[in-house]
């Protein structure tokens, strides 16, 4: 069995076991957590990670952004809306996880609305260079840009690659996240969508794991990074709280 379909047979049983028994505990406590998914993507695609939240006793919840091929700006000022929605719902500021695309998105809105935000994980999330992805990826975004043009609404346009509302994220994106924000950058160098040099936030702790870009959120690796630090930022939320 080639090492590739190796982990896809791991990642399926993982998946089918954690979908499938009761929640071990409570170590969430409640603590909100919203899933931005990538480009190209619907909330669907981060069913296993709701799940696997939900049974460790956090309330996970959806972006709902569609398919995530919306203009950049748009798009994070829904995913605010969406963040102070869940954050009234739970409480207190939230986790937002983000793959791909979806992570830089939650990126550019944990700078904007710290008060929000209790920490960011992105998942092959490309924040030094969101247009570092694979060059098919790009011209398919483009084409985008070209149905826009001619009155399809709802997608990306061509300030998404250029002009002002290129610059404005683009300076957002490489600004340090607010002092004291803890943050998650994971990345993997097997990635053939997204270089994993451009995933490298020098304002996260950055680990890798061993993955394809779309299988990172079917990975067990991906949950044995993210587990403890939940926990210890959930720990720590609830000393200052």
């Amino acid at each position: 069995m080639g090492v590739a379909k190796g982990r896809l047979v791991t990642g399926l049983r993982f998946a089918a076991r954690e979908l499938g028994v009761r929640s071990p505990g409570d170590v969430g406590a409640g603590l909100g957590v919203l899933l931005v998914p990538g480009f190209g993507c619907g909330d669907w695609t981060l069913t296993l990670t709701r799940k696997w939240l939900r049974r460790r006793g956090y309330r996970p919840a959806c972006a709902h952004i569609g398919l995530n091929v919306g203009c950049t700006t748009e798009l994070v000022d829904r995913i605010e809306q969406r963040a102070g929605q869940h954050a009234r719902a739970t409480g207190g500021p939230i986790v937002l996880l983000g793959q791909s695309r979806g992570g830089w998105l939650a990126r550019l809105l944990a700078g904007r609305r710290p008060d929000l935000v209790r920490a960011l994980v992105t998942a092959g999330s490309p924040v030094l260079d969101p247009l570092s992805a694979n060059p098919r990826v790009i011209r398919h975004a483009r084409m985008l840009t070209r149905l826009s043009a001619i009155g399809l609404p709802g997608l990306l346009d061509d300030e998404c690659f250029s002009g002002d509302c290129y610059e404005k994220n683009a300076r957002a994106l490489a600004s340090p996240l607010p002092r004291g924000m803890p943050a998650l950058a994971v990345y993997s160098r097997e990635d053939r969508v997204v270089p994993w040099k451009s995933c490298l936030d020098p304002s996260a702790e950055c680990v890798e794991i061993a993955s394809s870009h779309f299988d990172m959120a079917l990975t067990p690796a991906f949950y044995a990074v993210l587990e403890p630090r939940l926990a210890a930022w959930n720990a720590a939320s609830a000393m200052t709280s």
